[in-house]
This record gives structure tokens, sequence and C-alpha cells, in this order.
């Protein structure tokens, strides 16, 4: 529950935003002591703060019996979820067969790499081919595309969907509903189904976030939602690190809850940055090591030469693999592979996700991939958006 509801004045709760208490939940932990020193207040107006978001959250009484337990669920439940997964295609099929079948709902998604590797291009992908219609592989479903850094393009965005209503309607040419599928797939309807939002400060994120889920309640039908980037605002305006951390854990937390609330995929991309480790600077992915335990799965985004590769550096249920894909004037696709092919099993009981074949790249690590690239082009440790469709 967010601090609007709490009875208190809107300098106190803009106060607690800026301190990172964006719910009651984070509220309800903190001493009034230490609640009044962080936001510079008396310890009297901390007491009572902290006295409105007990009385709010519920949390000042004892929860009992069946109230207690609400939310859990069974081993055999999760299983049985697992296997109806929804998947939304990335558009090249290497790159969903490394992912089980694409980005995967109900799960946070984190894709990072370098500028101009393809971040934002993935993002407008998945934006459109979660509206291909159900009876042609797709989701039906809406976007919702958050953009902190004015990268979204609408012009590439209408390219993209004229390629994805083309390559569907030449894959489905003879479906029985394929003269109505072509009445209703139109550019503009694709692009008519992308809620944009454009966030200028780490507030309006937090904020939007935080409200979230009223404008799913009216929109069930969204069916990924894309943050390009979580991290613009966070390395910018942020000098309190502890702060930020508690931010960050608490946005992460409210997005895990819509992607299992809601059966939607949430897609963060995120940029790079470097790292003193070992005496020399390495390349890592923004937002320091406790970030990488927000998110369900991560991608690394990462260049081998010429060629784009896309790596499964995080998964609860996929080997590490990677795949190559190409970016091209269609969007995300397959690009003419000579890699092997190999079968990834698990030793316990058959192959993962029912034997599905997936592509494993012999390569050096992404980050040194990445390094190696940036290295080449520009020396070490520096980097420039050098790459653009």
């Amino acid at each position: 529950m967010e601090i609007s509801v709490l009875p208190i004045s809107s300098i106190h709760k803009d106060q607690l935003i800026r301190a990172g208490y964006t719910s009651l939940e984070s509220l309800v932990v903190v001493s009034p002591y230490r609640l009044a020193q962080e936001l510079n207040i008396l310890q009297e107006e901390a007491l009572h703060i902290v006295k409105e978001a007990l009385k709010y959250s519920g949390a000042g009484g004892v929860q009992t019996g069946r109230s207690f337990f609400k939310g859990c669920q069974s081993a055999w439940e999760m299983l049985k979820e697992e296997k109806i997964l929804n998947y939304i295609s990335t558009g090249c099929e290497d790159f969903d067969d490394i992912l089980g079948g694409g980005i995967s709902c109900k799960e946070v998604t984190e894709v990072g790499g370098v500028p101009g590797i393809g971040k934002t291009q993935l993002g407008i992908q998945l934006a459109i081919n979660v509206q291909v219609p159900l009876a042609y592989g797709g989701l039906g479903g809406k976007a919702v595309y958050i953009d902190t850094e004015g990268s979204f393009m609408p012009e590439r965005a209408y390219q993209v969907a004229e390629a994805c209503i083309m390559d569907t309607l030449d894959k489905f040419a003879f479906h029985k509903d394929f003269e109505i599928c072509k009445e209703v797939m139109q550019p503009k309807f694709f692009l008519s189904n992308i809620i944009y939002f454009r966030i200028c400060s780490y507030t309006e994120q937090i904020s939007v976030i935080n409200n979230l889920h009223k404008f799913l309640e009216e929109r069930k039908d969204v069916k990924v939602v894309i943050i390009d980037s979580i991290t613009f605002h966070f390395r910018r305006d942020f000098k309190d690190m502890l702060r930020r951390t508690r931010v960050l854990a608490d946005m992460s937390q409210k997005l895990m809850k819509l992607a299992k609330g809601y059966n939607l995929a949430v897609v963060l991309l995120n940029q790079v940055t470097t790292k003193f480790t070992e005496g020399s600077y390495q390349l890592t992915l923004a937002l320091g090591d406790t970030w990488a335990h927000c998110s369900t799965s991560r991608v690394i985004l990462y260049w081998n030469g010429n060629d784009r590769y896309a790596h499964i550096e995080k998964s609860p249920s996929l080997p590490s693999a990677s795949a190559p894909f190409a970016i091209n004037g269609k969007g995300i696709r397959n690009v003419a592979s000579t890699c092997k092919r190999a079968r990834v099993t698990n030793k316990i009981g058959g192959s993962f996700n029912q034997s599905r074949v997936r592509m494993i790249q012999i390569t050096p690590p992404p980050y040194e991939r990445m390094a190696r690239s940036i290295e080449a082009q520009h020396g070490p440790a520096l980097y420039s958006d050098c790459r653009r469709i």
C-alpha cells in the first residue's frame, strides 16, 4: 500500500518519497528516531507518521488465521503454473530458444548491454510482438512502455509493426480467419496499443510504478511492461547509496508483484558501467551487486566482432547459453549462424523445457567481449553510442 493513503501533510509525503519510503511496508519497520533523522523533522512528527503507517497497514495488530497465510501456494501448484506460462517472442528464433520460448510472463527479465547493442530495439520489438493475436502465436495483448531516456522512436515502432504484420500474414496465409485478421492487423492499431510514459525524474518513475497497479486494473489486457531504462535517473540523481538501494529494492518488489498478479512480463533495460576489480576496470551492469538479485532472469547483449549475441547470465530454470541475433529494417531477426547446436539436458530428469534445443556458442564471457569491443574502438574503459540502426 502506498504512503499516499496516510493522513499526513503533502510536505511529509514528499520527504518520505525522496528518502525512499514509498510504501507502508517500508515505514512500519523503521524507528521514529531514525525516521526523524532521515527526514530532518521532529521526533513527535516522525512518531505520528509511523503510528499512522501501522494503523493503515494493519501491522499494529496481530494477524491470525487464514489472513496470515493469504497468497501461499503449494509447490505442485507452482509447477502447474510454470507449464502454462506464456512467452513473448523476441523475433529471433535462436534468441527465443535459449529463453525457453521467449520472454516469460509472470517474471521480471533484465536485459543489459553497451550503447548501440539493441536494447531499445528489443523493447520496441516486444511491444509489437505481444500484440500478435492468440490464433497466430502471440498473446493478443497491449504494452506499457516507460521511457526514462527519451529513446523510444514511434517511426521505428511503425516499421517493426509493418514487418511483424507481413511476416505473420505470410506464415498464416491459409488460416481460416485470415481475411478478418488482415483487416484488424494494421500498424496504426499496433501503435495505438502501446501506452507510452515519458519519465523525467526518479520521483516520477517511483510514482508511476507505485500507481501502475491501478492502471492495470482498468487495462487487464496489458501483457508486457517495458522500462527503458531502469537505471537512468538512479545513476544521476542519487548521492546516498543506502537510500538508493532501499528505493530500488522496494521498486523491484512492486514490479515482481505486478508480473505475478497480472500475468504479464516485466522487462527492465539496463546500462553498463565500469567497476574497479583486481587492479583493473571491468564492465558490469549498472546499479551494483544488490540489484543483480532483483530480477528473475538476466540477459546480457554483447558484440562478438560485428555480430550481436544474447547471453543468459542468470535464470532459475534455464542453463547459461548464448545465441546470435541481428537487427535490420524489420527489427530483431535471425542471422545466418554457423555455430554448433547442442542439446542442453538436465542430469536429474531429461531435458530442460520439454527437450527444447538451444544455441550454445563457445565464446569468452559477455563482459569480456564487451570490453574487447569497446577497447578496440575507443580505448580501455570508454565507450560511446556508435552503433545505431
